[in-house]
């Protein structure tokens, strides 16, 4: 937002142009007579996203005309076309205003909000089918947001090594709830010891390049190093966490000092003095508004918090990513135009995304998702570790994966469930309702079995392994006499658990498969009225089943064990 660069005086910033018209709601560029007399004309954001972007070379402070948009004189009014796209428009920047999506610190920073001008400031990556292409509106959303440590770009030469080509130096895996309730943010430590598996990535000629994977190394790798992109960043962290990413958003340096200048600084909080020779950052104990470089060194520090290991830098990020958000969420935040668009044109410039992603308008549409979560029901956790055996006792640079305390607080994220005390107490009043019918459904194992060869259902696959289907269908005809067991392929929608659904005249049925199958309780739904002589139950698998003749994997545990870090993104926490 630099007007000097455009050519224009200094003590205007064009953000201050941007006003609200309370007629047309929209925001709308006003300038004076001396200025459009020595600025270039412009237009005011596009109407609708279909429109082409703004190209790259445009002013970078504000979208480049449009053919036969600006009249004389370098202004337009703010009056809709007909049709209703001054309706669309508004409820865009409703949604956009109101929605602080996820915010990255550490190596790089980012933070997005969404207006439909800002197409051309974004980068795009093809990441060779590594995601899942695309979020989807009714199931949960896996984001995975990197901050590399490249120096490459204006600003990034003086921080080490100017020659680096990248690492994943500050990763965190952004969890949506299927119901949009809460979020979950777990940091991967860099220095984590993992398996970076087989990578294909696209070269610039648009042929793909298989990189092969390496055993054992820190986890930083998956980028840049090799010639590796996000994509094997994603694939490395599907293959530790068991968790695949739909999409994936990546910075670097800038982002952090555009952003946190943007929102007129973030507060934070110190219980000690800090003067680290390396980050540069100097600052006496009590509260700051960080912004700049200072907000940069922050969240870089490694030596000034904790026991000066990039695990306390995680704790740092944290807390500083949270201010970020609650600050961006503030009235006084989203009621300025100049913080509005600043804060747009800043993070749209920081960002690169891949193709599922690739568009504010699919970035919009990804904020809609986003914008009714409450930051009390957002929770920051970290993959939980432990010293790398492997290395003296007197020389610990690395970590391995913690399985006590990892693998239950990634069943309850690959399970949806919230790790947000808030939330949970919000769940209590539904569970206490639903008691009743959990009882009902014991009490249903408790009759006649029908004989295997009356057992009618159908079977879908809602999220089994592959082929899960067929193959339990038939492992019913040939080891269970359940002959009229039929394969319907995929469900319409995936399951969160294996169940089995029928009707009260199928009960006996269901028992007889709940026997089969080795199904619990509350696997069984049976509906409110009868079903016809020869209609089938239907048995859809979930992620929990395994395959036909083992048991359901364990339910996901509903609390995490008390030494996993986490804290919520509501709370300020002084940086110790």
């Amino acid at each position: 937002m630099d007007a000097q660069s455009r050519g224009r005086a200094d003590e205007i910033d064009p953000a201050d142009q941007w006003v609200l018209n309370p007629r047309t709601g929209h925001y709308e560029l006003q300038l004076n007579d001396s200025a459009a007399q020595e600025r270039p004309k412009v237009a005011a954001p596009r109407r609708s996203s279909s429109a082409p972007a703004a190209p790259k070379t445009a002013s970078p402070g504000v979208p480049g005309p449009r053919r036969g948009d600006t009249p004389p004189g370098g202004r337009r009014g703010g009056r809709s076309r007909k049709g209703g796209g001054g309706g669309r428009r508004k409820k865009a920047l409703l949604i956009t205003s109101g929605t602080l999506a996820l915010l990255l610190v550490g190596g790089g920073a980012a933070a997005y909000l969404y207006y439909d001008h800002l197409n051309g400031n974004l980068s795009v990556t093809d990441i060779a089918g590594a995601g899942t292409g695309g979020f989807k509106k009714d199931q949960a959303i896996n984001i995975l947001v990197i901050g590399t440590d490249k120096r490459s770009g204006a600003g990034n030469e003086g921080y080490g090594d100017k020659d680096s080509v990248g690492h994943a130096d500050t990763t965190i895996l952004f969890h949506i709830a299927k119901d949009r309730s809460n979020a979950t943010a777990l940091s991967i430590p860099r220095d984590l010891i993992a398996n970076i598996p087989d990578c294909p990535t696209k070269q610039p000629d648009g042929t793909t390049k298989q990189i092969r994977g390496t055993k054992g190394v820190r986890f930083n790798n998956s980028l840049g190093q090799e010639g590796r992109d996000a994509g094997c960043t994603m694939r490395t962290v599907k293959e530790l966490t068991g968790i695949e990413v739909d999409n994936f958003m990546m910075v670097d340096f800038n982002a952090v000092k555009t952003l946190s200048t943007a929102v007129g600084g973030v507060p934070v909080c110190l219980e000690k003095a800090v003067d680290d020779e390396d980050s540069k950052l100097k600052l006496p104990q009590g509260e700051h508004r960080l912004q700049g470089e200072q907000a940069l060194a922050f969240v870089r520090t490694r030596h000034a918090f904790g026991n000066e290991s990039d695990l306390d830098r995680i704790k740092t990020q944290q807390q500083f990513l949270g201010s970020m958000m609650r600050e961006m969420k503030s009235k006084e935040t989203l009621t300025s135009p100049k913080k509005f668009f600043s804060l747009a044109e800043a993070a749209t410039k920081s960002l690169t995304v891949d193709q599922g992603l690739g568009s504010i308008d699919k970035l919009t549409n990804l904020a809609g998702e986003l914008k009714d979560i409450d930051l009390k029901n957002i929770t920051f956790t970290t993959m939980p570790v432990l010293d790398n055996p492997a290395e003296p006792a007197n020389r610990k640079a690395t970590v391995i994966v913690n399985q006590a305390l990892a693998e239950p607080l990634l069943q309850m994220i690959r399970g949806d469930v919230s790790l947000t005390e808030v939330e949970k107490k919000e769940q209590a009043a539904k569970e206490a309702a639903d008691a009743d019918a959990k009882a009902k459904q014991d009490a249903l194992l408790q009759g006649n079995r029908a004989a295997a060869g009356d057992v009618r259902v159908s079977v879908y696959n809602g999220g089994g392994p592959k082929g899960a289907a067929s193959t339990t269908a038939q492992w019913l005809q040939s080891s269970k006499g359940m002959s009229k067991a039929g394969n319907q392929g995929n469900a319409p929608a995936k399951v969160d658990t294996t169940q089995l659904e029928f009707a009260p005249n199928q009960a006996d049925q269901a028992r007889a498969l709940a026997d089969a199958l080795g199904l619990p309780a509350t696997a069984l739904k049976m509906g409110t009225t009868d079903a016809a002589s020869k209609t089938p139950m239907k048995l859809t698998l979930g992620p929990d089943f395994q395959k036909a003749g083992s048991p359901l994997a364990p339910p996901v545990p509903q609390e995490l064990p008390k030494d996993v870090q986490q804290a919520q993104a509501d709370k300020a926490i002084c940086a110790k």
